[in-house]
Parts: C-alpha cells; structure tokens; sequence
C-alpha cells in the first residue's frame, strides 16, 4: 500500500462501488490480502486517496471514465451537446454514446427529409 492520489467525495463514492462489485480480495468489506490471520477491513473502502495498487491496476481501469478523470488521461472528451465528459479513443468523436445515438437518428431523418423532397421536386 502507498499513499495515493486524493479522491473528490463523488469520485471515493464511485471508488468504494467499484471496489464492493469488482475487487477480487475484497470479501463483505474485508481485503483478503491482508488478511494475517485476522480480518481486517479494506483501507481504499475507508480513505479519500488511491491507496491499494491491486485496485489502481486490475480494477480501477474497467471504469475508463473514472480512471481518465484520476490519471488525467486525454481519452477523456467532454460532449459538445450536453456537455458531460466520456471516454473516447478516437480524436474525431464529438458527443457522448446517448448523444450519438440521438443526434445520429436526427441526421438520417433530415436525409431522408431532402431526398424525398429532391424525388419529389
């Protein structure tokens, strides 16, 4: 364990979520790791900070957004429509997944909209 990284209360609350669903060596709020005979309660469930490397390294990254926002990766876009952050891998992304849906299906509608009018002219 090291001293990690400060986490925001709505950033340790998604950490401590994270940690109950997904954290193999946590069992009913106990880390199993350091676990010497007696249980002892999982110290990234009670701190504000990053401290355990095995949840900065194989937990940690399966919320990409969580871990853009903590690592400062530049995967991290904000949406030009609604304007929440997502992550994205590509440089040409604009909106969000529930944006691009709904701004995808309105672009279609309005295409079709002008090759009718165009067959019908």
């Amino acid at each position: 364990m090291t001293g990690g990284k400060r986490l925001t209360p709505p950033q340790s609350r998604k950490v401590n979520s994270l940690v109950k669903k997904e954290c193999c060596n946590c069992e009913r709020g106990h880390c199993i790791l350091l676990d010497d005979g007696e249980e002892c309660v999982c110290p990234q469930l009670i701190s504000y900070s990053l401290l355990c490397k095995w949840f900065q390294t194989a937990v940690l990254p399966l919320d990409k957004l969580l871990y853009a926002e903590l690592f400062k990766t530049e995967d991290k876009k904000r949406c030009s429509e609604c304007g929440t952050f997502f992550v994205s891998k590509s440089n040409s992304v604009k909106y969000c997944p529930d944006c691009r849906k709904r701004i995808t299906r309105r672009q279609a509608a309005e295409r079709m909209r002008k090759r009718r009018a165009a067959v019908t002219q």
